[in-house]
Formats: structure tokens, C-alpha cells, sequence
């Protein structure tokens, strides 16, 4: 069975689609553990001063981002908890633009959206409204209490959302700094044409069950021969427990008409209005549950905080690429 890993609902307009969050991937590869070889224990990494060299205990390490070259700005665990986004359990549309215009540069992590809760057929109506219109939604999620920019694209008969990465973190072409003999290259038409040929001689069908991991092979092989050996090390150590959240969604396919009429994805101020008189509305046809985060998850959700930029405006670019690296280092 597919592992659930978030429930919630895909929002837009007045409009609620329950749904489950699936990973559409899983990640391979080998994971080396440190151990100690005189006793087969785990081996982990110590706190210490990079400078004297002593341990550190947890009570005496505080967090700091790096302003500029070697000053740092002490961020404490309270106002690191206060900048989280409030997460409704909700991927909220805020946009739908043409699917071709997204680049894949900005595509990041792909999951499975199934439907959830006698969702399936609201959850068909916009699977077929963005197959008929080339269109997909640009959503904002939060998953463990991160903030995500996101798109939802119909796939064969499933609805995928990928997250996206933030237009910051993607370099544009200009970056590489080109030389012109290969921006504007005088191509010879024979070579051209030669070119052509070998591109669709070698041209094949799409399977990517063909292409292998020959390291991954190479390694798992020598660990089952060594295994049916007997050269096998019993190592303990507790197991993590994983907490998984769940919310309750409301259905609202009828609502489509006055999101049409209401346009409430762009006038949040009305936002609070249509939401009483959707609860009117569905509780005259048929009872629902309705979550105290419902108010909350039909509204837009913010953009990146334009303040946080204007402030990062004001530093040099060197201030700027080291503040960035260490916001990398505190998330990891």
C-alpha cells in the first residue's frame, strides 16, 4: 500500500478537494553508518569548538546567521519557531498558469495527490478542467512546518504536485557568462545535417528501468556475498517513531459558481464572507464537519515576506551569498 504522508485538501476558489499526499519517489543509493570496530557501536558527530577543539554541550550552542564576513546575527529557538508558517493542511492554488511555461529547473520534489474522503469526483472535475485547458495550478503548501511553492499538473489518470523552488534559488542562463561563438555560432548546414542523423539514429523509446546504478549494484552484491559468508556485525539502536497529522476537509463542488462570481481568491478582504455563506449553503443540502482552519485555508497564502528582501537588499552580494549559505547549514 502507498504511504500516506500528509492529509489535507487542494483548494481553490470555494472549492475543496480532499486529498492524500504520496511520495512519487523513493530514494536508492547506499547509506554508509559510521561504526566503532571494537565494539560494533553506531559512531555519531560530536558538538565541538572548531576553534579550541573542546566539546560543547547542546545548552551552550545557539543558532547565527552569517550577515556579512565573519559577523553573525544569534537567531533564538523561539523567534526560529515564531517564522515558521502556520500550517493549515491545505495546498492552496493561488494561480493557474500554462504548464509549458514552467521551466523544469525549478522542479523539485514530485508526489502523488489520490483523493481522499469521498473526494474522487471533484478530484476528477479538475484533473479534466487542466488536462481540457493545458493549464496547472501554482499552489502554497507547508509540510513539516516548511513553506513550499508548488504545482499541480494532471498525470495520466492522477493528479501530481511537485514542489518548486523559490526564484532565488535558480541561476538564470546569464550566469554562465558564454562566450559568443556559442550564443551566436555560425553552424555550417552540413554539419547540421550530420548532426541531425546521429541524434535520431541513436533516438529510442523512453525506459528508464534500462539505466542502472552500477555502484549501488556493484556494493548490494558484495554485501550479500559477504553475508551468505557469515561476516555479519550485530549493531542495536532504537528505532524513530514517525507522528502523522490528518485533517478533516469539506467538499464543496457546488461552491464553483459563486467562486466564479465572487472571484474570492483575489479580493481576500471578502474572504470570511463567502466562507459563512458557503457554510450556509452546505449545510441546507447536506451536514459537514468543518475544521477551525477552514476560514484560514480558503484565504491565499502569503508570498515570501517582502521585508526579508528589502533587507537582504541592502547587503553586498558577498553578504548575500554567505547569509544563504549559512541558512543552508542551520536548516540542515
Amino acid at each position: 500500500m502507498p504511504r500516506t504522508i500528509w492529509k489535507g485538501a487542494v483548494s481553490f476558489g470555494l472549492v475543496h478537494i480532499p486529498v492524500a499526499l504520496v511520495p512519487a519517489t523513493t530514494r536508492q543509493g547506499i547509506d554508509f553508518d559510521w561504526l566503532d570496530k571494537r565494539s560494533m557501536d553506531r559512531v555519531g558527530y560530536k558538538r565541538i569548538n572548531k576553534t579550541t577543539g573542546e566539546d560543547i554541550d547542546s545548552e551552550n550552542i545557539v543558532k547565527g546567521v552569517e550577515y556579512e564576513k565573519g559577523n553573525y546575527v544569534v537567531i533564538s529557538d523561539d523567534e526560529i519557531k515564531a517564522a515558521h508558517p502556520k500550517a493549515t493542511q491545505t495546498v492552496d492554488i493561488v494561480a493557474f498558469v500554462d504548464a509549458k511555461d514552467i521551466s523544469f529547473l525549478y522542479i523539485d520534489t514530485p508526489y502523488y495527490l489520490t483523493p481522499d474522503r469521498r473526494g474522487e469526483k471533484v478530484y476528477a472535475l479538475l484533473r479534466e478542467t487542466l488536462i481540457e485547458t493545458g493549464k496547472v495550478g501554482i499552489a502554497n503548501v507547508v509540510l513539516r512546518n516548511k513553506q513550499h511553492l508548488a504545482v499541480v499538473m494532471p498525470l495520466g489518470k492522477a493528479l501530481v504536485m511537485n514542489t518548486l523552488r523559490w526564484a532565488d534559488e535558480v541561476r538564470g542562463v546569464e550566469y554562465l557568462e558564454m562566450k559568443d561563438e556559442a550564443l551566436n555560432a555560425d553552424l555550417n548546414p552540413r554539419e547540421l545535417d550530420m548532426a541531425k542523423r546521429l541524434v535520431e539514429d541513436m533516438s529510442e523509446e523512453w525506459n528508464p528501468a534500462q539505466y542502472k546504478d552500477t555502484f549501488q549494484d556493484k556494493i548490494m552484491d558484495l554485501v550479500e556475498t559477504k553475508a551468505r559468508e557469515g561476516k555479519i556485525e550485530a549493531v542495536g539502536g532504537p528505532e524513530e517513531a514517525v507522528d502523522r497529522r490528518s485533517a478533516d476537509v469539506i467538499d464543496l463542488t457546488e461552491l464553483l459558481k459563486r467562486s466564479l462570481a465572487g472571484k474570492p481568491a483575489k479580493k481576500a478582504a471578502s474572504a470570511e464572507e463567502d466562507d459563512d455563506e458557503a457554510e450556509q449553503a452546505s449545510e441546507e443540502q447536506a451536514p459537514a464537519k468543518r475544521t477551525s482552519g477552514k476560514s484560514t485555508a480558503s484565504k491565499k497564502a502569503p508570498a515570501k515576506s517582502t521585508s526579508s528582501k528589502t533587507a537582504s537588499g541592502s547587503k553586498s552580494t558577498t553578504s548575500k551569498s554567505t547569509a544563504s549559505k549559512s541558512g543552508s547549514k542551520r536548516a540542515s
